[in-house]
């Protein structure tokens, strides 16, 4: 209950601030319009006047109100202008049977939902690879774990345009395009998580390993990997994440598909700041439930092994 009331607490805290927010960054457009329709603003309350002048124009103009949190394209969009649209783009296109409909964020969603588990799973499957090779050669240890930390040093905004148009000419399909930029930023976590698990056996649980006359791999297979069990679900909660950011950056380059990311592009081309909001929520919710979901076979798949009652 305390937990609760904690996690209340804050999100009502926020969610004032970003009201009062709301008031100086829109107040400008707001007492413009209250110009246009008419209404008399005096030259020392003028919007032209310096930002602490423009706040108390709308303390003194309580008319001003409903204009600053009702704008159809304000600088900061109001909360309950984001949760409108959010929810008329996702319940309300279902009552309407048109889930699948260009404005409705479900099917933008599941567009990027597609290309993050595609590139999750790639990104997973090749930083589990590169952990074993790194943990069984001192070789692939001093060569390519640099390469693999200065690739992230790499802005994925930069090349992601480049990988579009080298897998375009090769004919590869969008999607798969997608979770190659996924893949990009989803395999390090995996990779450094899976380094730490592989090398968590300490030198007593190897000694024995080597007392049973075990091979190399029947160490990684009865040891290393159940002993990085726990840190390979750390590291997937970050790379599915990770995956995610990639699924909508690479849709910025990819916007004809569709996408959240194609939706915020949308967005920013023609000033529809509460679309880019209520896209950028969807975003943060289909993390959350993805790191719910590795968080519950985490739960699940650790209590089977022994490492959690």
């Amino acid at each position: 209950m305390k937990s609760v009331l904690a996690i209340l607490t804050v999100v009502v805290a926020l969610v004032g601030f970003w009201y009062a927010a709301c008031v100086p960054m829109n107040i400008h457009e707001a007492a413009m319009q209250a110009q246009r329709a008419g209404e008399e603003v005096t030259p020392a309350e003028a919007p032209e006047r310096r930002h602490m002048g423009r706040i108390s124009l709308a303390l003194k103009n309580t008319g001003l109100w409903s204009t600053v949190f009702s704008q159809e394209r304000p600088q900061l969009p109001a909360p309950h202008q984001v949760a409108q649209e959010f929810w008329k783009t996702t319940w309300g296109m279902i009552e309407r049977g048109r889930a699948f409909s260009k404005r409705s964020l479900i099917l933008h969603g599941w567009i990027t939902l597609s290309a993050t588990l595609l590139g999750f799973a790639f990104g997973t499957a090749l930083g589990i690879v590169l952990a074993v090779s790194i943990v069984h050669s001192r070789a692939m240890d001093m060569s390519v774990m640099p390469w693999i930390i200065a690739s992230q040093t790499v802005p994925i905004l930069a090349i992601a345009p480049m990988i579009v148009v080298v897998l375009a000419a090769l004919s590869v399909d969008d999607i798969v395009a997608k979770g190659v930029i996924s893949m990009y930023l989803s395999f390090f976590p995996v990779v450094v998580g899976m380094v730490k698990g592989l090398r968590s056996p300490d030198a007593m649980q190897m000694d024995q390993m080597k007392t049973w006359n075990a091979t190399r791999t029947e160490t990684l297979w009865k040891l290393r990997l159940p002993s990085s069990t726990p840190y390979l679900f750390a590291s997937l909660k970050v790379g599915v994440a990770a995956s995610l950011i990639g699924a909508v950056v690479a849709e910025l380059s990819l916007s004809s598909n569709g996408g959240l990311g194609a939706r915020l592009l949308a967005g920013s081309y023609y000033g529809q700041t509460v679309q880019i909001w209520s896209a950028l929520f969807a975003a943060a919710a289909l993390a959350a439930v993805l790191v719910w979901a590795i968080g519950v076979a985490q739960k699940v798949t650790l209590k089977r092994m022994g490492f959690a009652q």
